[in-house]
Order: C-alpha cells, then structure tokens, then sequence
C-alpha cells in the first residue's frame, strides 16, 4: 500500500503522524511511504531520518495526498485540504467530528473512508489510540493551568502547590477517565488540593485508592458542581462521551459565582467543550476571560510538547496502521471490531450513529 504523512497545518500543530521508527516498521511490510518535507522536523524528526528507514519525501501536500491510498496524520484535515481528498482514500487520524458540522460534511463530500483514533474501542470499552493523547493533555492540563493562574496571564496569583504557612490552590477535576486521572496525579504531586469528581461510584472507589491522600473523590451532580466552584481556583474539565458532544457541566450562570481569576481548562473541547463558555482557541492565543474567569480551551494540547507526544501517538497507532496496510481497510475493520469501531464516514455515508445525532440527521 501507499502511505502518505503531510505536515500538519493547524495552529501549532508540531506532531507528525509517523516516527522514522513507524516508517521503518511499515517500509519493512513492502509498503511505500511518504512524507511530506519538514513533516517531522517540529517533532524533532528530520528528513535525512526519514530517508535512512526507507520514506521517500515529497515537496508538497499536494503531492502526499495524490500518491497515497492511506494518510496517516495527528489532526483532522483542515478546510485547504479538503479538496486534496480523494475517492476512496482512507484517512487515518483524529477527527472529532461531533463537534464539527463543516469538517463531517466536507469528508461526507469527499468521498473518503474516515477511520477516527478516537473512536477505535475495545471491548472493555478503552480507546487505545486516544488514551496516549489524553494521557499527555491531562499532564499538560495541569502545567498550563498552574501557568494561567499566575496574575500576569490573568489568574488569581495563586502557587499550585503553596508554601509551609499558606494554603495551596484548590483543584476541581470534571471527569475521573485518563485525562482526569493524569490531571489528579500531576496536581497532587504538585501539592495541590484536589477533589475529582465523576458520576460512577465505582470508577470513584477505584481512584479513592490508588491516588495521593490530597486528592478527595466526588459524586458528581449539577448541584455538586456549583457549589465546589465557588471556592476553587484551578479548574479542569475532563468529561468524555465517546464520539459524541461533550455535555455543559459548567453554565455561564456559574460563572458569576467564582472568585475573580479562577482559571478552567477545557480538555473536552475537541468534542464541543464541557463549560458552556467554551469555544476553541490555539497556542498562539490560548485564553479569554468571560466574567473574569480566564477560560483555557486549545483544541490541540499535546501538541505543545510535539517529541514525546509524537512518540506515544505512534506507539499506539503503529500496530493498527499496519494491519490497515497489510490487510486493506475492509479486511482489517472485518476481522478487528475494535478497529471496525473507528470507521465514522465511509464513502460519503455516516456510520458512526453518535455523529449522526450530534447534527440530528
């Protein structure tokens, strides 16, 4: 099969689809692939690594797209790459594409299989492909909102973790899934108090015995969360419902409750945003404040430490992208449900049923 990675194009977009080590994997296969000039660069990937394990590098987009029966790339397509699409070609990568009308009905046109990291589950209900990611934004989570806390970039001047004689920040964690977990441990080791909150009693008692004694677990409820906003000072969301929109558990009315330069952190908002103040925003411009209340919502997390998210997304998507390769995307999703259950568009008809009632068709 021909393979294609391009160079991703969204606002500070620094991951590639594959490491030279995904490459050389792949070249080993029979198959053919290509990347895009300076594709990994950002990564910390150059061409000449590339070229060693066998990929031959083409100059533009334009030209990845035209030669390959497989992209695989980190972020969903961009509006300039639409009209690259071609028939057929499948898409291997992220796309959220819930949250997303313009983007699903461009793949809809297109043509195109679309095969989305997100939604490959297992049957225990895991997300393979998403859990590297989600496991790097829950970190990061906590880094970027201990920055944005800090009254220069708008916060309340608050040290996460405090000092002997003063009180460390409060965090309140929405979602206790693999984003919400990673945020737990990064804000505890940081010293922080933290109370994570979810809606399973048993996921509950789970965390309730492996994480720090400063983190506090939560039932969960719209009367809960308005009352432990109030006073916290660091908020993150973390809420997951596969494929689908995520739901508002933060309203704007709440808002108006919390103290001045209380900072939240929207993970979901690749699904739709779990704060109903929420919109997408980038590393260039990472915040906006509503009712003094510094809201932190890029689409793109990970891609801020673009090395070691690179190599976790990889390690992760390999083993599917070869069996895509070696079987035939048909073959594969037959023989693999969990692989079956990442196919969202095929050949301009949704299949993936939560995308379909996100826009009511």
């Amino acid at each position: 099969m021909k393979i294609g990675t391009p160079k991703e194009i969204k606002n500070n977009e620094n991951r590639v689809g594959l490491t030279p080590a995904g490459v050389a994997t792949l070249v080993k296969q029979g198959h053919v692939v290509y990347i895009q000039k300076d594709a990994g660069v950002s990564s910390g990937f150059s061409d000449d690594l590339y070229r060693a394990v066998g990929a031959q590098i083409l100059s533009t987009i334009e030209e990845v797209y035209a030669a390959s029966d497989m992209i695989v790339k980190v972020k969903e397509p961009v509006e300039p790459e639409y009209k690259l699409i071609k028939k057929g070609q499948l898409l291997f990568t992220y796309f959220h594409f819930a949250s997303d009308e313009q983007l699903t009905r461009a793949m809809i046109e297109s043509g195109a299989v679309c095969l989305a990291y997100e939604t490959v589950e297992r049957t225990d209900h895991s997300l393979p492909l998403l859990i590297p990611m989600s496991e790097v934004a829950g970190r990061m989570s906590i880094q970027e909102g201990a920055k944005y806390l800090e009254k220069p970039k708008g916060g309340k001047g608050v040290l996460l973790g405090g000092v002997p004689g003063v009180k460390p920040a409060k965090v309140l964690i929405l979602g206790g899934g693999v984003v919400g977990t990673q945020a737990a441990w990064m804000a505890a080791g940081l010293g922080a108090d933290v109370t994570l909150a979810d809606i399973s009693l048993p996921r509950l008692r789970y965390l309730s015995e492996v994480l720090p004694p400063n983190v506090k677990t939560l039932m969960s409820s719209p009367y809960v969360i308005a009352e432990e906003v109030r006073n916290t000072d660091l908020i993150i969301g973390a809420v997951l419902v596969t494929g689908a929109k995520a739901p508002h558990l933060i309203t704007r009315e709440m808002l108006k409750t919390m103290q001045a330069g209380t900072v939240m952190v929207d993970v979901a908002i690749d699904q739709g945003g779990c704060f109903e103040t929420s919109h997408p925003t980038t590393h260039a411009a990472a915040t906006y404040t509503i009712d003094e209340i510094v809201h932190y919502c890029v689409a793109n997390i990970p891609g801020a430490v673009p090395y070691t998210s690179t190599l976790a997304l990889t390690n992760a998507t390999l083993p599917y992208a070869v069996m895509l390769a070696n079987l035939g995307w048909e073959k594969a999703c037959e023989m693999t449900p969990e692989l079956n259950k990442g196919l969202n568009i095929v050949k301009g008809e949704i299949v993936y049923a939560a995308v379909r009632e996100a826009f009511g068709w």
